[in-house]
């Protein structure tokens, strides 16, 4: 049985696959979501085998999302726009279906996706390497080994990287990015500030990290995540 999640900004949209999983017993639906925010947050803490995904939602879209997946999780587009079509080959999605969505091709698109669970190994499940960022109209694609610290700024936040001279800004929320990055790689240490914790060059007496050009102070609300991570990290 296949786990599989459902996001699409549609709540009838929602309620007509969920009914189509309910009557295919190679499925098992573990969560459905109107928000793509909340549901890669969810998706990158407890991936599932197949996710029934939309690409025209607000904030994040379908497309910018599945760059996001772990790689062990299959995508099936369900769009009510033929034009993506040819986008979904670029996160080699196993179909493209368009709405209204008939059961028949629903469940075609599950087989398909079935035959090509069964023959990925099953040592797969990686974290993914890169992040794909709205800036300036345009997707641009971000190589988490690259980020040095990301800082919010209102309904903005911007990402500093080793190979830019200018951080990338993009709308997004802090709690939105903090649920994106991998949690053993990147650690909040303040309000406003999200750090790469294997570019962190000190820390002083004062908690304040030196890291890139910056200057960072943990404040007192994340301050034993930090210490949590620095207890495990310091020589004895």
């Amino acid at each position: 049985m296949m786990t599989c999640t459902i996001v699409d900004d549609e709540p009838l949209a929602v309620k007509l696959l969920e009914s189509f999983v309910e009557r295919t017993p190679a499925l098992q639906l573990v969560g459905s979501y109107t928000d793509s925010v909340e549901a890669i947050a969810a998706l990158r803490e407890n991936p599932v085998d197949l996710v029934f995904l939309d690409i025209q939602m607000p904030d994040m879209n379908g497309m910018e999302l599945a760059h996001m997946l772990p790689a062990r999780t299959k995508i099936i587009f369900t769009t009510a726009f033929k034009e993506y079509a040819f986008d979904s080959y670029e996160v080699s999605a196993i179909d493209f279906l368009l709405k209204p969505v008939r059961y028949n091709k629903f469940l075609t698109a599950v087989e398909k996706a079935q035959e090509r669970i069964v023959r990925q190994p099953s040592s797969v499940n990686r974290q993914p390497s890169t992040l794909f960022l709205r800036v300036d109209g345009e997707l641009r694609q971000l190589q988490l080994d690259d980020v040095l610290y990301v800082a919010g700024m209102k309904d903005y936040v911007m990402f500093y990287v080793q190979s830019q001279p200018r951080p990338l800004i993009t709308h997004l929320t802090m709690k939105a990015v903090e649920d994106m990055l991998p949690a053993d790689r990147f650690l909040r240490v303040h309000r406003s500030y999200i750090v790469a914790l294997d570019k962190i060059r000190s820390i002083d007496r004062n908690d304040c990290i030196y890291i890139g050009n910056e200057i960072i102070h943990v404040t007192e609300a994340f301050r034993p995540a930090f210490q949590q991570f620095l207890d495990g990290k310091i020589a004895k």
